[in-house]
């Protein structure tokens, strides 16, 4: 994942960013491929910090993949930056966690 449009509000703690950032790096490099549904939460969590709401129009019914990922992201509408990046660091240490 590459982050291109990080928020930039400057009241966010520049160490939740840094964390954040530490996270998605290390999620591209567990030992184990998450389940389906924790990929879609993780890819949710990560689009609504690095992009707030979801945008554009839900994909066609038959771009499964597409849809589900949109439909997830929208799933957090309204959930702040902040929050959303503490919840995908704490995603990323509970599956560091997991043998």
């Amino acid at each position: 994942m590459q982050l291109s449009r990080m928020p930039s509000d400057t009241s966010m703690a520049p160490t939740l960013q840094a964390d954040f950032l530490d996270a998605v790096s290390r999620a591209q490099s567990l030992s184990q491929r998450p389940a389906p549904a924790t990929l879609l939460r993780l890819y949710a969590l990560y689009k609504q910090a690095s992009s707030g709401d979801a945008q554009g129009e839900r994909p066609g019914a038959m771009d499964f993949v597409a849809r589900a990922k949109w439909d997830a992201w929208a799933a957090m509408r309204g959930q702040d930056s902040a929050h959303a990046m503490a919840a995908y660091i704490r995603q990323v240490q509970d599956l560091e966690a997991t043998p």
